[in-house]
């Protein structure tokens, strides 16, 4: 065989090589995962679960087989009394690996402030998440999501929050459980107020979780005080650990949007453009979940997930 024949075979072989790669690369990039992944947040279904219409044992199967969403972000008011009930957990852990479910965390509310201004109190508050914290790690979570409850002057609450977050911490890290705080009313729906307590406690193991549509300093009964979805979301996305896509209700005229209606008798409607806020999620890196947690009153539970779930996959594809 001629040189040349050799050397045109040995290049024929490289280049059909490299044309097989090339479409395997073609395949990689067609199923390659979505930047986000959706959850569901249980509050979505607090209606049903405070009938007794849905247990919380059920939660995950619902989860996986009403809306197909494989993760969920647990409240704990849902099952208050097991946070030490192995055999209660256990088979929380059994139904949700059941169903491929993977559960992500535990919303804890109802155990005191975190910022109280008395000692005692902040002291005990940090002391009754431990439970919590023991649960998350029983159940396979990566956080407990708190509140920043406190009192006092600005810097105060500042200082007072950062104390018993810190604490708690540095408790839930010894398990590689996270503390994230979601911005939940008063100060902590301050968007420079809560990024300001991430700094002061510092801590790898301490983050937030966004929530776009509770970013209300004070809701009077002829008053809001609102502090911007989008900068608050921007400021807090850099500790994000954890995003939570509030939804309330939906217009056909505007399909990437969601908007409150509870103020709708005062004239004041706020509304959320989902593309431009989850611009936001996006532009900070983040490659989480991202949870559904429906709000609205026009829709039952069960469509206005479905709603919720529609409008985050159209604003992933649309942002690519």
């Amino acid at each position: 065989m001629s040189q040349n024949r050799r050397d045109f075979l040995a290049q024929s072989t490289a280049l059909a090589g490299l044309a097989v790669l090339g479409n395997t690369g073609v395949v990689s990039a067609a199923v390659k995962k979505p930047w986000f992944e959706i959850s569901l947040a249980q509050w979505s279904l607090h209606k049903v679960l405070k009938a007794g219409k849905l247990d919380n044992l059920d939660y995950a199967r619902v989860t996986k087989e009403e809306f197909d969403i494989s993760a969920v972000e647990y409240v704990n008011q849902f099952f208050k009394d097991k946070a030490t009930d192995e055999k209660y957990l256990g088979e929380m852990n059994k139904r949700a690996s059941d169903y491929g479910v993977a559960s992500l965390l535990i919303m804890c509310d109802g155990e005191g402030r975190l910022g109280d201004p008395d000692g005692k109190k902040r002291t005990q508050a940090v002391e009754n998440h431990y439970k919590w914290v023991d649960a998350a790690k029983f159940l396979g979570c990566h956080s407990i999501r708190v509140n920043a409850g406190s009192a006092g002057s600005y810097e105060e609450q500042m200082k007072l929050a950062a104390d018993g977050l810190g604490r708690l911490t540095d408790y839930a890290a010894k398990s590689d459980i996270n503390v994230i705080v979601e911005n939940h009313g008063g100060l902590s729906s301050d968007g420079e107020w809560l990024a300001g307590v991430m700094k002061k406690v510092g801590h790898d193991h301490c983050g937030t979780l966004p929530d776009f549509g509770n970013f209300f300093i004070n809701r009077g009964k002829n008053s809001v005080e609102w502090f911007s979805n989008y900068e608050g979301t921007k400021l807090l996305m850099p500790y994000a650990k954890g995003v939570s896509a509030k939804t309330h209700e939906f217009s056909e005229h505007y399909p990437l949007s969601t908007f409150q209606t509870r103020y709708q008798d005062k004239g004041v409607i706020i509304e959320t453009d989902y593309v431009k806020i989850m611009q936001i999620v996006k532009d900070a890196n983040y490659t989480g979940h991202v949870g559904i947690e429906y709000e609205g009153s026009e829709l039952d539970e069960y469509a206005g997930i479905r709603r919720s779930k529609k409008l985050l996959e159209d604003v992933r594809e649309k942002l690519g």
